[in-house]
């Protein structure tokens, strides 16, 4: 039951990780690792070994998340470089909200992949063609808000291709993440009272913003 609450708790990339890994010790590769993510995960994963990519390591890092990583890779993926990276050394892959700002998104994933362990796990969440109409909103809830994103992907095209890189889909569709769903009421006054100002983000999992899939290495 307590892991059923936890598991309901956790945001939906951290819940795919537990429900991968258990409480055994793994390795993590962080696409995007920015916004104290290190520090983050290490609290809801203190066995982890967390390796980072980001194209500026310094973005949004501070001294206690690199005390938290076990390495850094910073790189920019659209150059697809991935040597400095170990092949075959992790246990996850976290690509969240990453290739619909790569001009080379699907190359990435390929990359990535040979990083991966057999029976290692990635996780890839994008906003889905819905989120193109959605209502403008300062902040990010329809995909053109954001100057930085330059490609829509599919669920289907990214099931796709983890399939003909012998990869067997786990999971995949709309985010809807009951809790962020349930919290909404409350979530939009919190919001007005801590930031003056209703963040778009809150929305997502109740319109549809992002699409994921869910794969493991055959």
């Amino acid at each position: 039951m307590k892991s059923l609450v936890r598991s309901f708790m956790l945001p939906q990339k951290f819940a795919f990780t537990e429900k991968h890994v258990g409480n055994s010790n793994f390795n993590l590769l962080d696409i995007g690792a920015g916004n104290h993510s290190a520090s983050h995960t290490q609290k809801v994963f203190p066995n982890c070994a967390y390796y980072g990519v980001d194209l500026d390591k310094n973005y949004n890092n501070d001294e206690n998340d690199f005390k938290c990583m076990t390495a850094f890779y910073e790189m920019n993926l659209d150059d697809l470089k991935f040597d400095v990276i170990p092949d075959s050394l992790f246990d996850v892959i976290l690509l969240n909200h990453v290739i619909e700002h790569l001009n080379h998104g699907e190359e990435v994933i390929k990359g990535l992949l040979t990083k991966l362990k057999k029976g290692g796990m990635i996780y890839i969440e994008f906003p889905g063609f819905k989120s193109t109409q959605l209502p403008r909103m300062q902040g990010t809830l329809n995909f053109f808000d954001d100057d930085t994103h330059i490609h829509i992907h599919s669920t289907r095209n990214i099931m796709n291709l983890l399939m003909h890189c012998n990869m067997r889909i786990v999971a995949g569709g709309t985010r809807r993440h009951k809790l962020n769903i349930l919290m909404l009421p409350f979530k939009i006054p919190f919001t007005l009272f801590r930031y003056r100002k209703i963040v778009p983000s809150i929305f997502w999992d109740a319109l549809g913003f992002a699409n994921y899939v869910v794969a493991v290495k055959k």
